[in-house]
């Protein structure tokens, strides 16, 4: 399609190499050999010969096949990473419970009995898959596209727990599964493009910015409060303290991952297996999953899937994002409508997360219709029960 258009008209306008590039982004379906329809055209010549560049310029057109191709890739590896991820929580779940009914000391109290059982490693194998796909994603596509599509990930855990874990869900926490998504989508609508980091040095120059570091030595800081203090004393009773940790984790999993996608592209340079960069990477890389796995565990074992699952993706993300967005400093190109929208996704999230968690134990039961159908009676019941001694008073507010 592209080798039908009259390029040769066009070739006058002084924008005309920008002008290319868009025209092929969007009606070029298949590869098309330039060199040789520049070859064969005699404007196209009298133009290379005034531009050293242009023969470049054209091959970039080729290269913006080559980004569709990879950004198609890393979003379809995203979609499986998140259906793995999805099923791999329901079976550690299942596993957990399974090993609490039959007398075992529960993860959240510090066992390890479901390092012996089956199908809690099949839902870690299947969870590794997950991750290794998300892995691969993040060589593909930019951070701000791979993390927000862990949403398809909450879906999916909450339908599989309705029907295989018996779970319920409010229509509260519904409500505010639904805002979480929603924000979500509208932060992966708005997220602004990572800058392009093509080598170790890039990554290394980043890293060590004066910004980055303060932003990592807080979020270190958390972790360790977390974990000392707060973990001890209300693990089990809040279900953010685990959720937190894992989610503040997050910054330095994808940090860790993006440098290492970096050096995996460029394995064939004897240099990058040389640099400590790499190793440093891979260490906190596999300190920050085992310790994630680890509080990640204790909050399943604790807390309701349905509760604990959307509200890590919620905050995992956000973290995530605010490392992407500090990390490769993305704000300074964003425009203002997109500024307002993030944060306005950011606000629904957080809306969504505070609905999750607050109105976690309220029940709305039906039990009965009025006579004359003017209005239904409607119990509500939230945790700890009404005593039973004594007439029930029913309070419509």
């Amino acid at each position: 399609m592209c080798g039908q258009l009259k390029l040769p008209y066009i070739v006058y306008y002084s924008q005309f190499i920008e002008s290319l590039q868009i025209i092929c982004s969007l009606v070029c379906l298949e590869p098309v050999d330039y060199n040789e329809y520049v070859c064969n055209n005699s404007t196209f010549k009298t133009l290379q010969r005034s531009n050293k560049n242009l023969k470049h310029t054209l091959h970039l057109c080729e290269l913006l096949h080559l980004y569709t191709y990879n950004l198609w890739l890393g979003l379809s590896l995203a979609l499986l990473s998140s259906i793995l991820i999805g099923g791999s929580v329901i079976l550690k779940k299942k596993a957990l419970l399974r090993l609490a009914r039959n007398g075992h000391t529960r993860a959240g109290d510090g066992g390890h009995g479901y390092l012996k059982d089956w199908l809690w490693w099949g839902g870690l194998l299947t969870m590794g898959a997950g991750e290794a796909c998300n892995f691969a994603a993040y060589m593909f596509a930019p951070a701000t596209l791979v993390t927000p599509l862990g949403a398809l990930s909450v879906l999916i855990s909450a339908v599989l727990s309705s029907y295989l874990l018996g779970e319920v869900l409010n229509v509260v926490g519904k409500l505010g599964c639904f805002l979480s998504v929603l924000g979500s989508i509208l932060l992966v609508i708005h997220a602004p493009q990572e800058q392009e980091v093509t080598s170790l040095q890039d990554m290394t120059n980043k890293l060590l910015e004066p910004g980055f570091l303060v932003y990592m030595s807080v979020v270190l800081v958390l972790c360790a409060i977390l974990v000392l203090y707060f973990s001890p004393r209300f693990g089990r009773t809040n279900i953010l303290i685990y959720i937190s940790i894992c989610s503040l984790l997050g910054a330095f999993t994808v940090s860790s991952v993006k440098g290492l996608a970096i050096a995996i592209n460029m394995f064939n340079d004897i240099s990058v297996l040389a640099s400590p960069l790499t190793w440093i990477l891979l260490f906190t890389l596999i300190v920050s999953i085992v310790t994630q796995v680890n509080y990640l565990n204790k909050s399943l074992d604790t807390f309701n899937t349905l509760l604990v699952y959307p509200i890590y993706y919620v905050l995992f993300t956000s973290v995530v994002l605010s490392t992407s967005i500090i990390l490769f400093q993305e704000w300074r190109s964003m425009a203002v409508v997109d500024v307002v929208t993030t944060l306005g996704a950011f606000l629904v999230i957080v809306v969504g997360v505070a609905m999750l968690h607050l109105f976690k134990e309220l029940q709305v039961e039906e039990i009965s219709e009025d006579k004359y159908g003017l209005m239904d009676n409607m119990v509500i019941e939230s945790l700890p029960p009404m005593r039973e001694e004594g007439p029930r008073v029913f309070i419509i507010s």
